[in-house]
């Protein structure tokens, strides 16, 4: 399979190709270009050395000082930024050229739909603010997910579908993507990325859902959830990003399988037991629904892990 080094998150197959083709004048471009990765997690981090490795000059932002280590080698200028700190956002933005916002709340757990609003809402609006009087930002690409389509009873919806509402967490992340979406600058292009369920290196989810064998789960799924590999991810922002899209794409994969048939096959081909479904309680996913990813690949994108588990 193919995968990207856990020690420094070095592309070693597909996404090196981004650097492999007309190497020289691509390098040429891309060297001392200035940009800022706000939110360096599990997304962040692969994209700041990815990033780093292509010549760019990289800050790379983090909420806990004993992080900032993780980044001194694939960043040039690691920092400690609170969202809600707007001063602190406005140094981070400083002489920038691209921003990616790559932000989410801090927990092993399920966290609260306030606590997702201490995340993502202070940062939209510092960042928004921010912009209106920069004059160096040509791009912003924020990182959102495809859970704000909500239960559409696994109909299929694509970026002009209604989102949800309805929900404490669905209001939160349709609010911050409506902050990031009012930036009105004409020469600030606008990408907003609606992830899904992320796995790769260290979230593989053969073990993920491997250790779901043999239990019971909430549901009957039936549900539909959306899934994306971290080196799509890492390659669909540098697409996004050297093409200069403005909108709302869907980055999920190809795969339409919802949860008991997801759980069926991992178990299936590990020879484990089968996980077992409670219907009587409600899912622990809030989306249901067949997102489409058609748009992203007419602009060109193509897929690494388009159906492909691991």
């Amino acid at each position: 399979m193919q995968t990207i080094d856990k020690q420094n998150l070095k592309p070693n197959n597909n996404i090196s190709s981004l650097s492999s083709t007309s190497i020289g004048e691509q390098k040429k471009e891309k060297i001392g270009k200035k940009v800022a990765i706000i939110g360096c997690g599990y997304v962040g981090k692969a994209v700041a050395s990815y990033w780093y490795q292509q010549g760019y000059i990289v800050t790379g932002t983090t909420t806990r000082e004993e992080k900032i280590s993780d980044l001194e080698n694939i960043t040039h200028n690691p920092v400690v930024v609170r969202g809600d700190n707007l001063e602190a956002i406005e140094k981070v933005v400083e002489d920038q050229e691209t921003i990616l916002v790559s932000i989410a709340p801090i927990s092993d757990r399920q966290v609260s739909a306030e606590v997702y609003a201490q995340t993502y809402i202070p940062t939209a609006k510092n960042l928004v603010t921010v912009l209106n009087n920069n004059s160096t930002v040509k791009q912003v690409i924020y990182l959102t997910s495809g859970s704000v389509y909500g239960d559409k009873k696994g109909e299929w919806v694509d970026e002009t579908s209604p989102l949800d509402t309805e929900s404490d967490y669905g209001k939160v992340l349709v609010e911050a993507e409506n902050i990031i979406l009012g930036l009105k600058r004409e020469d600030i292009k606008v990408c907003l990325l609606r992830l899904g369920g992320i796995y790769g290196p260290g979230r593989k989810l053969n073990k993920r859902l491997g250790r779901m064998a043999g239990k019971t789960l909430p549901g009957n799924g039936e549900n539909y959830v959306a899934w994306i590999h971290l080196e799509d991810i890492v390659k669909g922002i540098e697409f996004v990003q050297e093409k200069g899209c403005h909108g709302v794409y869907n980055l999920v994969n190809d795969m339409k399988l919802n949860s008991k048939e997801l759980c069926d096959l991992i178990c299936d081909r590990q020879q484990l037991e089968r996980v077992y479904w409670d219907d009587s309680k409600p899912s622990f996913s809030s989306l249901n629904a067949r997102v489409d990813n058609s748009k992203i690949k007419q602009e060109g994108y193509q897929f690494i892990y388009a159906d492909t588990l691991i």
